[in-house]
């Protein structure tokens, strides 16, 4: 994925709170179980294990206790290890999303302010009921450290009962379809036409709220360097475009298949 690197530059694990909760360590991942296989006589037949892609709502389905008056916390570290997903039994924006590149864009914000405050944090993005942190050390793989410490903040801000979202935000977020009308334009003149040299393609899937969902196909499924594509070229040419879009999805299944253009 060089040249999609080349043209896209220039563009712009649970939480152990020391408030005694229920969460889990940070390193263990959340598993989601798998249906029971239906009885077949056995055979020894060897199939390469097939990865899962483990996504937001399966993450936040069934996690917690049902009306706990305690601020639970639970934490998934990406598979990069760059970024981490905190996700809260809180609402902390609903229906919609917004992305903190930085502390001055935090302001009035006390949920990006208390986290900005903890000096490994890169960016924030707020979710519904989730925040992922990016962290500014990107050799470290051990979230245990900072994730004790993002979830006294998250609770703090809580118990705050201030705005976690500055109202200025909230107020000024566009409609749907703004947003996919900007979001599709930028697809359509900006994203597509850099990775179509490499034979992908991306399609825009659902809006909601300011939330987009996308799915990478062609080349760029399974592709190496998809996470370096999305992060450094689509997310960056999504915002520049629709300043007020927040999370970014993506959907594709890169395990699925092999990539025909490196085969």
């Amino acid at each position: 994925m060089n040249f999609i690197k080349r043209f896209f530059t220039g563009m712009k694990q649970d939480v152990e709170p020391e408030a005694p909760v229920m969460v889990e360590e940070v390193e263990k991942s959340i598993e989601v179980p798998e249906p029971e296989p239906e009885t077949e006589p056995e055979t020894e037949t060897n199939f390469p294990a097939v990865r899962s892609v483990l996504q937001i709502p399966a993450i936040s389905t069934g996690v917690f206790p049902k009306d706990s008056a305690e601020v639970l916390i639970k934490a998934q570290p990406s598979t990069t290890g760059d970024q981490c997903l905190f996700t809260v039994n809180r609402p902390l924006m609903k229906g919609y999303s917004w992305y903190f590149p930085d502390f001055e864009s935090a302001v009035e914000s006390s949920l990006a302010e208390a986290l900005f405050c903890l000096d490994d944090v890169e960016t924030v993005l707020v979710c519904e009921s989730t925040v992922t942190v990016t962290r500014k050390d990107k050799t470290l793989v051990d979230w245990v450290p900072l994730a004790k410490e993002v979830g006294p903040a998250i609770r703090n801000a809580l118990g705050t009962g201030e705005g976690l979202i500055a109202e200025k935000i909230v107020s000024n977020l566009p409609s749907e379809e703004e947003i996919r009308e900007g979001i599709q334009k930028v697809i359509d003149t900006e994203v597509n036409p850099g990775v179509a040299g490499h034979g992908g393609n991306i399609s825009l899937l659902a809006i909601k709220g300011n939330s987009v969902t996308i799915q990478m196909g062609g080349g760029c499924q399974g592709c190496s360097a998809a996470d370096l594509t999305l992060k450094q070229g689509i997310h960056t040419s999504f915002r520049k475009a629709v300043p007020r879009v927040g999370a970014i999805f993506d959907e594709t299944d890169h395990t699925a298949g092999l990539n025909p253009y490196f085969s």
